[in-house]
């Protein structure tokens, strides 16, 4: 089972190493004798710490930053788990390319290069600039019938990301957010945060897009329906493979962003998950090779239920919190000036012994 997408994750695997400890523990180091009491700068000390671990000797260079912002359709929209219809999904991508949306507004402020990718809309887009041009299928198959993707399909949107990775580094990127559009995604990430953490649906399941009371409920229900076709016949509640269940409830986009995330592990690129759908994506890599954990930050903590469990199952504190949940790679982006700043004091900040001034003695 699963033997293409197994193929592409083992390859991927095979090259990641953690964070050099080394670097870590210099990092440490320096911090403590900056122009400051000791951890007076709190998270920035983190932060700073882990991209220091990160890039290494090429710590002092300015960062080159990115977003990508993965866009698929999804079957399970046609059991009315959404308060939007599926063609806002290309409308959007069409939004992102004319420059109307609230994720080109936070790239151009912040000097992010925006790349937007077509891994499964549910439409045609030939002869449309601007567009990385990667589709799988037209949108994953209604997941409460059958499995959202076949092993082959799944396999290849996890090569688009690892590809698209690839191509950055090639480009001297050096920090990455990931974000998505996709209407029916929130289904899908709730699905994969249930079955991952084994918590209940209620739990982990939110409006998405503004669902009413009514609405929630039976978007509950669907999901609940969902995980026990793909994952309770057997009964038994163990985790299931992490590639299984995101071949059965993933997205397109999602596998895509799994495949970034493991590819920018494996090319020592620190990455800065999104939101709810962006953090199952970082999820599932995690599951499939912890040592992901290292390269990988929270841009903020959506206002949806599931994404604080899915921060606590990977082990990420959020940097930014201010009750967002649009999506898009729009809290990535704006956590990334606060990276940036944590390496500016690292890098700027004179040490006591450079400035002459007296260390504490107690």
């Amino acid at each position: 089972m699963n033997t293409a997408s197994r193929s592409v994750v083992s390859k991927i695997v095979a090259a990641i190493e953690s964070p050099s400890e080394l670097w870590l523990t210099r990092a440490r180091a320096h911090l403590d004798v900056l122009t400051k009491p000791p951890g007076s700068l709190g998270m920035l000390e983190d932060i700073a710490a882990q991209m220091v671990s990160i890039r290494q000797e090429d710590f002092a260079e300015p960062l080159r930053k990115a977003v990508y912002i993965f866009a698929a359709d999804h079957g399970v929209t046609a059991e009315g788990v959404s308060a939007y219809p599926s063609e806002v999904t290309r409308q959007m991508v069409l939004n992102f390319l004319a420059q109307g949306a609230a994720i080109n507004v936070l790239a151009r402020l912040h000097r992010v290069e925006m790349n937007v990718v077509d891994v499964g809309v549910d439409a045609h887009f030939d002869g449309v600039d601007g567009l990385l041009h990667c589709k799988v299928r037209k949108g994953t198959r209604n997941m409460l019938d059958e499995a959202a993707m076949s092993d082959a399909e799944l396999a290849q949107a996890l090569e688009v990301g690892s590809r698209l990775a690839e191509e950055a580094r090639a480009k001297g990127q050096s920090l990455f957010a990931v974000g998505e559009m996709g209407i029916g995604n929130t289904t899908s990430a709730s699905a994969i945060t249930s079955v991952l953490t084994n918590k209940p649906v209620a739990l982990v399941t939110g409006k998405g897009t503004g669902l009413d009371a009514a609405a929630l409920e039976h978007k509950r229900k669907i999901i609940e329906a969902v995980i026990q076709k793909h994952f309770r016949t057997a009964g038994t509640d163990s985790t299931p493979d992490p590639l299984e269940v995101l071949r059965c409830v993933g997205g397109l986009e999602i596998a895509a962003m799994t495949g970034l995330i493991l590819g920018a592990a494996r090319s020592g690129i620190a990455v800065v998950a999104d939101g709810f759908i962006s953090t199952a994506a970082a999820a599932i890599a995690y599951a499939i090779e912890p040592r992901v954990r290292g390269y990988l930050f929270a841009g903020h903590q959506s206002e949806e239920p599931g994404h604080r469990v899915l921060l606590e199952y990977v082990g990420l504190k959020p940097i930014l919190s201010l009750n967002m949940r649009l999506g898009e790679g729009t809290g990535a982006v704006l956590a990334m000036p606060i990276v940036e700043s944590a390496m500016c004091l690292y890098n700027e900040m004179a040490t006591f012994a450079s400035a002459g001034v007296s260390e504490a003695k107690l």
